[in-house]
């Protein structure tokens, strides 16, 4: 069924503390951490803490275990068997056992010897872990998107400024070369005034977990596409199968967090709660942070946002197993007469980010890069190359330099919160709001 997408502005509602206190533990670096060969002293090094074991923390973790100027110490996780294939990469990369595993963050943010922390927790965790991270004055490397809700963003942005602390968004597209290219092209006026701008995102839903098919394979109808879980309700046969008691090795209550209570079903958790609105945000959210960034950059809207938003989309039952939108469409209007689409499963827009103007037009994905001249990408003429954008070595490598500069970094904390604020206004109003919030 159809519903409205909801008009969305600035919240500015202040939120109520949801967390105790960190408990500090040892400020203590084991000796194994000593530099060894080609790694630099402890003096030298940023010390790094990670959250979250599950799609993106494994390899924002191989990242700093694969740059000679950090030690990763610590691990957390709510999941036993994740946190222990955590600790197992760690102490494999390093040869010893002195990584410290935590059930608690807070407590892992308490420590004074972890300069870092890596964040990479569902969507309803971002903000109470990323805030208690700067109360505790770590540096923070935080997943996309920022947050769910713009006050939740609010929150995190007032944490990070008020403790100075380095952040660096995982919108890691803005430290590949083509996406800076296309970007200098729209930002030196190649292409004319920006007239029209397309962000084509994905639709539906995917089984990242891998996790649909054993449990359609008990469903009566043995149906085999695991966008059925859309479809599939409270009260219904299905939904009774669906439901089950959780792993003894995961937290579920802890992991539930501040969203509402609900029960467990393996295909919307590890991964998969991207699907459902009491944890995640669907595809609109899961992408915003990449692709409507990269058209921000492009557009020079770093710390600017539309002023007028509508748009529709096509959303499964509100308390089916994957509730969230599967085919939406938003138009935006921006400062100087300028229309931004923002779509999924609409094939007028093509997927990635594409500026049109009045004198060309430039898209650029994950697969390539188009323009009404490619030779732009090749070399911008002396004459028009006036600005020069952000360059980095690598999006985990210029977070650690910025943990020493103390300079921005390539998406600081004010960047990734105006390039989440388009998807905000795609919910389903029904859902009732967190149970928990913060200062």
């Amino acid at each position: 069924m159809k519903n409205s997408i909801e008009s969305s502005g600035l919240s500015r509602r202040r939120f109520l503390a949801a967390t105790a206190l960190a408990v500090v533990a040892p400020a203590i670096i084991p000796a194994s951490a000593l530099g060894r060969g080609a790694r630099k002293s402890p003096s030298e090094r940023i010390v790094v803490g990670v959250v979250g074991w599950g799609m993106q923390g494994p390899s924002n973790t191989n990242e700093l275990l694969n740059l000679n100027d950090t030690q990763v110490v610590a691990a957390c996780d709510l999941d036993k068997n994740h946190l222990q294939g955590a600790l197992n990469k760690i102490n494999g990369h390093y040869k010893n056992e002195d990584a410290k595993p935590y059930h608690d963050y807070r407590e892992m943010m308490g420590r004074k010897d972890i300069d870092a922390v890596m964040l990479a927790v569902p969507d309803n965790w971002h903000a109470l872990v990323a805030v208690e991270a700067a109360r505790n004055k770590k540096d923070i490397y935080g997943e996309k998107p920022l947050a769910r809700t713009i006050a939740e963003q609010q929150a995190i942005v007032k944490a990070v400024q008020k403790n100075k602390c380095i952040w660096q968004t995982g919108s890691w597209q803005r430290s590949q070369r083509p996406f800076r290219q296309a970007c200098e092209i729209v930002r030196n006026g190649l292409i004319g005034k920006i007239t029209r701008v397309e962000v084509g995102l994905p639709a539906g839903h995917h089984d990242f977990a891998r996790t649909a098919p054993a449990l359609l394979a008990k469903f009566p109808s043995a149906p085999k596409e695991p966008e059925y879980l859309a479809g599939v309700v409270p009260g219904s046969a299905d939904w009774n199968i669906a439901v089950t008691p959780p792993p003894p090795e995961l937290d579920y209550e802890r992991w539930l967090g501040p969203a509402r209570q609900e029960p467990y079903i393996q295909a919307r958790v590890f991964m998969n709660w991207r699907w459902n609105y009491n944890i995640g945000g669907g595809q609109l959210l899961d992408w915003i942070g990449h692709h409507c960034d990269i058209a921000h950059w492009g557009m020079g809207m770093d710390t600017g946002g539309p002023s007028e938003i509508e748009g529709h989309g096509e959303f499964p039952p509100k308390e089916a197993i994957w509730n969230t939108c599967g085919k939406y469409r938003i138009e935006l209007k921006y400062p100087n007469d300028i229309t931004m689409i923002i779509a999924g499963g609409h094939k007028d827009i093509r997927g990635g980010t594409k500026w049109i103007g009045t004198d060309g037009w430039v898209w650029v994905d994950r697969g390539g890069y188009d323009a009404t001249n490619l030779d732009w990408f090749v070399k911008i003429p002396d004459d028009c190359y006036k600005v020069k954008l952000y360059e980095t070595k690598g999006h985990m490598r210029n977070f650690i330099d910025c943990v020493k500069s103390r300079q921005p970094t390539i998406t600081p904390i004010e960047t990734a919160h105006h390039s989440a604020i388009p998807a905000r206004p795609l919910r389903l109003p029904t859902i009732p709001p967190s149970r928990a919030t913060l200062a």
